[in-house]
């Protein structure tokens, strides 16, 4: 297997992780597609919000006719919904939701009204979003790219191993060094600024998204330790276990079992 072919192979594979990534996460718009007087629409209703700002709800909506309503509550609190009216700017509905301390949620749905007619969305539950802190650009960027360059490199690491290419020492090394940068150094910065706390993981909490990344550092550092310690091509079947560890964490959703607080306590928990 050539040099060109490992790349974009292991090109395509980081890209369709983040795609998947994309689709799945709990923090990412829930895409909503509904009919309102006989006419399609498609609305992204956002399910995070940075800062304790008012988090803005957006849905253009050309038809004067249609009215629309916001309900919501504090997460996993029995409370009666708060409700408020959309207000029209043009082509556009606005309402907002209040901000939250870091890591509070709120779950809203919408109603729409047309004459004799009403509509919810989503239809069988609410939207769940989740508050946090601002996480400053130049610490979330480069968290962000290191997490995606790292597996990038676990992917070429992957077919040079298995093609028993020469450099596999020096992809492997390389995965961990990026690995541990942008999931153990910066990932601990965003939690800090996002959710006040370095590391919500074992032996702290059950955060999800800290677990997998030192469950996936954990073999990636075994996997450097056999092949610094011993022949790489012989021991290339722990950086090919390792590879495949991290694309299965890669395939967890980002941000499950996160940080979430309980209004009850005033606490941030997490495993939930």
């Amino acid at each position: 297997m050539n040099t060109s072919l490992k790349w974009i192979l292991a090109i395509l594979l980081t890209l369709s992780a983040a795609v998947y990534q994309r689709l799945t996460g709990p923090t990412y718009p829930k895409r909503i597609k509904v009919e309102l007087s006989g006419k399609q629409y498609k609305f992204k209703l956002p399910r995070s919000h940075g800062g304790q700002t008012a988090q803005e709800i957006k849905l253009v909506v050309p038809d004067t006719a249609i009215k629309a309503e916001l309900h919501f509550r504090r997460f996993k609190m029995n409370e009666e919904w708060q409700i408020v009216p959309f207000q029209r700017q043009a082509n556009v509905l606005i309402a907002e939701l209040p901000g939250q301390p870091p890591a509070g949620k709120l779950e809203y749905f919408i109603v729409f009204k047309m004459q004799n007619k009403t509509v919810t969305v989503p239809q069988n539950s609410a939207v769940v979003i989740r508050f946090k802190g601002k996480v400053p650009a130049l610490v979330l960027i480069p968290h962000v790219l290191g997490m995606f360059l790292s597996m990038l490199l676990a992917m070429v690491t992957f077919f040079e191993a298995l093609s028993k290419g020469p450099k596999i020492k020096q992809f492997t090394l390389w995965t961990t060094i990026v690995l541990f940068a942008g999931g153990m150094i910066l990932g601990p910065l965003v939690q800090k600024f996002a959710f006040g706390a370095y590391w919500t993981g074992v032996p702290f909490g059950w955060d999800l998204t800290d677990n997998k990344t030192l469950i996936a550092m954990i073999f990636w550092l075994i996997a450097s330790w056999r092949v610094l310690k011993g022949n790489a091509l012989q021991n290339r079947w722990w950086v090919i276990l390792a590879v495949l560890v991290m694309f299965i964490v890669f395939l967890i959703p980002h941000s499950m079992m996160g940080s979430e607080l309980n209004y009850q306590t005033m606490t941030v928990e997490t495993g939930h």
